[in-house]
């Protein structure tokens, strides 16, 4: 009798497993992307930002590290060809601090042993545009503005099985939801931006962990007439990565006027 009552709950252990996990509520899940990273960590990232305006299209790439508790990171930024589709630019150093981006290869007469630092929460767009990616934490701090989010469906990122959710958050709301610099600069870009909906595509693995996000801005640029459509792409894997980021001295800071590369 005792093997027969192993067997049976063994069959019914076999078939509870089997049971695909409930999906998470998506609103709860994409408010909860935010805290989730700070939970893992660290990881790798990769970014991609498309501007379009007038016909033209640009995309700025990016590949670094970033550490969510200290909210610091480091990225490599490839920029397009100049105006004349011939001249290669080198690619710039940034840092990413709280209320900060540190730029090196700035280029526009700044030293090249030089950084050029930016108040994120001075410029119009809060950062989310400027640096030419999306800081990554603030990228899933931008979810918590999040009102109604639908459930896509299953899929698969870079091998990782996610889920895919869509949804539309709101600048200002997202800046009440979050603290600190991170509120400030997102309360800068409620102010700055054309519209403070923006439209997003975020998929999430088993742990609640942003995989990709995919944020649609639009916001007017001073250089051009019009609104400019900006898509921003974030790729994160590799959690747990080590992560050392050492911020420039105050000495190794350009302190000179920047010209301006529009």
């Amino acid at each position: 009798m005792a093997g027969l009552l192993t067997g049976t709950a063994g069959c019914a252990g076999d078939d509870a497993a089997a049971e695909p996990p409930p999906v998470p509520d998506p609103l709860d899940a994409v408010h909860r992307a935010a805290a989730e990273l700070v939970r893992a960590g660290t990881s790798k990232a990769r970014t991609a930002m498309e501007m379009a305006t007038g016909g033209t299209r640009v995309t700025i790439r990016g590949e670094g590290v970033y550490d969510y508790g200290r909210r610091v990171g480091r990225l490599r930024l490839v920029l397009p060809p100049g105006p004349t589709g011939t001249t290669r630019r080198p690619p710039i150093t940034e840092l990413l601090a709280p209320g900060a981006l540190y730029m090196r290869n700035r280029g526009a007469g700044v030293p090249a042993d030089k950084w050029v630092r930016v108040d994120t929460a001075s410029v119009s767009d809060g950062n989310l545009v400027t640096g030419g990616a999306t800081d990554p934490l603030a990228a899933a701090e931008l979810l918590r503005g999040a009102r109604k989010v639908t459930y896509e469906g299953p899929g698969r990122v870079a091998g990782t099985a996610v889920r895919h959710y869509r949804g539309t958050t709101d600048l200002a709301r997202a800046a009440r939801f979050s603290s600190g610099d991170t509120r400030r600069a997102l309360a800068a870009a409620a102010k700055g931006f054309s519209t403070t909906a923006v439209p997003f595509d975020v998929y999430l693995d088993e742990r609640g962990r942003v995989r990709k996000v995919r944020h649609r801005f639009s916001f007017v640029n001073d250089h051009r007439e019009g609104a400019v459509a900006v898509a921003s792409t974030t790729l994160l894997f590799a959690f747990g990565v080590p992560v050392a980021v050492r911020l420039p001295a105050e000495g190794d800071i350009y302190a000179g006027r920047i010209a301006d590369e529009a």
